[in-house]
């Protein structure tokens, strides 16, 4: 009986401690290729929900009065909230409303695509548009973690690119219980809802669309089954906890049998 106890128990030590290849990322080393993330590196096209800046500067300070929004400075100090009333966002039906030039369709476009297109419109108001400067970028890039990170929650980091180990950094890293080969990005476009695996444990994953994240994209990591055991993440926590556990089981056993 004894023998069956303590072979039991250092197989739950053994299955309860996750090794350290579980935890590592960028293992082995990466292949050699001559050219790289040209797929990844397509300009982004628009999708509904989107939050775009767009900014008008001019010479003539009454030009840009019409098309600034009031409360729009330079702070950098911007929270989403803020961004949200202040940036225009794309409608359901891939349209932005800008004052003088009223609906103008964004959806499917890339940033420099919509640019022009404002320039074209301001073409057809104002003769010389030499003194005029359109720029039009993404207000942020807001995604959602939720799993086995140490913040989850929906962030936005102000970028023109995130790649998905940026973001996992900027929700406090995965968890000592998340299973890096099991990272899952749930992307809505204009195509449908896709589901892309990634596994942060070797170097493949810097090769897939996934590489870098899109607005509005969910990140999902798995937990580890270690996780179900409930025993702890480390051998310390998990002899720890398997002593307390006969502590309990023996106190338990003790006070039954005087009674």
């Amino acid at each position: 009986m004894k023998k069956i106890l303590i072979i039991s128990l250092i197989s739950l030590l053994f299955n309860s401690c996750i090794p350290t290849k579980n935890l590592t990322y960028f293992q082995g080393n990466p292949q050699k290729k001559t050219t790289i993330h040209k797929a990844q590196q397509a300009p982004y096209r628009l999708q509904i929900n989107d939050l775009i800046d767009i900014k008008i500067k001019a010479t003539d300070e009454k030009l840009v009065a019409l098309f600034k929004n009031v409360e729009n400075t330079t702070n950098t100090n911007i929270s989403s909230d803020k961004l949200y009333f202040e940036s225009y966002s794309v409608d359901r039906n891939g349209m932005i409303r800008i004052p003088y030039l009223n609906e103008i369709n964004v959806l499917g476009y890339t940033t420099k695509e919509v640019r022009l297109k404002i320039e074209t419109e301001l073409s057809k108001m104002f003769k010389n548009m030499d003194d005029i400067f359109v720029t039009v970028k993404l207000a942020g890039i807001k995604y959602t973690v939720i799993g086995e990170v140490k913040s989850p929650g929906t962030k936005v980091l102000f970028q023109n690119q995130v790649n998905i180990i940026e973001a996992i950094a900027n929700s406090g890293d995965i968890n000592m219980t998340g299973n890096r080969k099991k990272v899952t990005i749930i992307r809505n476009n204009i195509n449908g809802v896709k589901k892309i695996h990634l596994d942060l444990t070797g170097f493949e994953f810097m090769n897939s669309e996934g590489y870098f994240i899109q607005p509005n994209d969910i990140i999902s990591i798995e937990p580890l089954k270690e996780k179900s055991w409930g025993t702890g993440d480390t051998g310390t926590k998990t002899i720890s906890t398997i002593i307390t556990s006969l502590s309990l089981i023996t106190t338990t056993f003790l006070l039954i049998k005087n009674l």
